[in-house]
């Protein structure tokens, strides 16, 4: 087989983390695998550097912050017992620091951290981790090499959260791998980062390291994508807000998709996208233990009950639009969508009345000024738009499953089971899969909402 494994912060959060993911890539290598190995930084790192590139640009002292940086990864380096492997990985270590600290500099004389800026910045924990892993393989006595994802992955210069060319990343991932794979070689790849057409370093957006794996497991045409994490699978729901949680041993991609947009954090949203292109299945498993973990294939072969998983994204708003000039007139849903897509604001779900008369939609908090000044540039007269409002402190409940599809009765017991909890809905949506049934409660509501279902449909 051929195994692309993702590894995330956890999974290399200190020297022993660091040995242990090494010695899973290596015994699966030894089942005579092919193994590729992507490897996000180390835990807490990524808010380190966005800690550093805030001081620089406000002229404060970077060193103290540099020098944690160099001791962390050093002491991430302990379990490396060859000399000569250790004292080049620490050379290593030290000029990927200096060239942070030179970025750190100009985003200071500069005076402006761009998400150009910031994205190279970034960058710099994944190509530290990948370094230590890939050499603490090599001390096990496994050939392996350190592979920057920028020299694989091609993207646009949407900086933050790039959108990635994929037939130019393809090319590129089977040249560059497919080699080092035939050698008996194991590569470790920085995850979240890629590279614009103009040659800018660039990253897929916070998590990306699992969309990387997918990217690459889809370039070699690979037998399996594991997301290596520190659960055991993907969940019939948050276990923290649900004690009563169980893993899901089989999952389809649309299921795993829904989940992944709606907030379980397990997936990064757009992981399942290059695997279906392929057809490759993603498995889900925990790096601390041995688990099977959740298998998400095209089509489930095991029989589940009609709701599969639920999950919630947290401090959202709803966005209401309103006017009665919007009656009857085309296009205006297109420029309300338009304006608020000409500032990057990611919209979660969308309800229109039948009267035409007003739109609600739901975006995360952060959002709200930005998509209302949208808005008002949008519609500067209450001729068509009279009126736009929002509501704050607000949870989107997503509940999944392929089962839904056709099932008489289900939003009727769903609705029941919340109202009997005396739950009330803000905003509904039935996604056009359907697959999936997402609402808008209070923040209050929340979790009471997703333990209620849980009771209802997978207990």
């Amino acid at each position: 087989m051929r195994i692309v494994m993702k590894y995330g912060g956890t999974s290399v959060s200190n020297a022993e983390r660091f040995l242990n993911t090494a010695n899973i890539a290596i015994d699966t290598y030894n089942k005579k695998n092919e193994v590729i190995v992507i490897v996000s930084a180390m835990s807490g790192v990524t808010d380190m550097l966005l800690g550093a590139a805030d001081i620089s640009l406000k002229g404060g002292d970077i060193a103290p912050i540099l020098n944690e940086l160099r001791l962390k990864h050093f002491d991430a380096c302990k379990y490396i017992k060859n000399e000569e492997l250790l004292k080049l990985t620490k050379e290593g270590i030290d000029t990927l620091l200096v060239d942070l600290e030179k970025s750190l500099i100009g985003v200071h004389y500069l005076g402006e951290l761009s998400l150009r800026s910031k994205d190279r910045i970034v960058s710099f924990g994944e190509r530290l981790s990948s370094l230590i892993l890939s050499k603490t393989i090599e001390a096990q006595g496994v050939a392996s090499d350190k592979i920057d994802a920028f020299s694989l992955i091609v993207t646009d210069s949407n900086f933050g959260e790039a959108s990635v060319l994929f037939n130019e990343s393809y090319k590129k991932i089977s040249e560059t791998l497919l080699p080092l794979l035939k050698k008996g070689t194991i590569p470790v790849v920085t995850g979240f980062i890629a590279k614009s057409k103009d040659g800018d370093i660039t990253t897929l957006g916070r998590g990306g390291s699992d969309y990387t794996a997918s990217i690459v497991g889809a370039g070699i045409a690979t037998s399996e994508i594991w997301i290596m994490t520190d659960v055991d699978g993907i969940m019939t729901t948050n276990p923290k807000i649900c004690s009563n949680a169980y893993r899901i041993p089989e999952m389809s991609y649309l299921e795993a998709m829904e989940l992944a947009y709606f907030g379980a954090k397990v997936l990064h949203p757009k992981t399942i996208e290059p695997a279906i292109s392929k057809n490759i299945p993603v498995r889900v498993k925990n790096s601390m233990i041995d688990s099977p973990g959740t298998l998400i294939l095209k089509d489930t072969h095991t029989n589940h009950k009609v709701v599969k998983a639920i999950s919630i994204i947290e401090n959202t708003a709803i966005v209401y639009v309103s006017g009665a000039g919007m009656i009857g007139v085309p296009g205006v849903a297109a420029k309300v969508f338009k304006a608020l897509g000409d500032y990057n604001i990611n919209v979660y779900m969308i309800s229109q009345g039948s009267s035409e008369a007003n739109i609600s939609f739901a975006i995360s908090e952060n959002d709200i000024e930005k998509s209302e000044k949208a808005l008002k540039e949008a519609f500067p007269t209450k001729e068509l738009v009279k009126d736009i409002s929002h509501i704050k402190g607000v949870n989107i409940i997503s509940v999944v499953g392929k089962g839904m599809k056709g099932a008489v009765g289900t939003a009727a017991k769903l609705f029941t089971a919340i109202a009997k909890e005396n739950v009330n809905i803000l905003m509904i949506s039935q996604g056009s899969s359907e697959v999936s049934i997402s609402f808008v409660v209070s923040k209050e509501d929340g979790y009471k909402s997703i333990k209620a279902i849980h009771k209802a449909y997978l207990e």
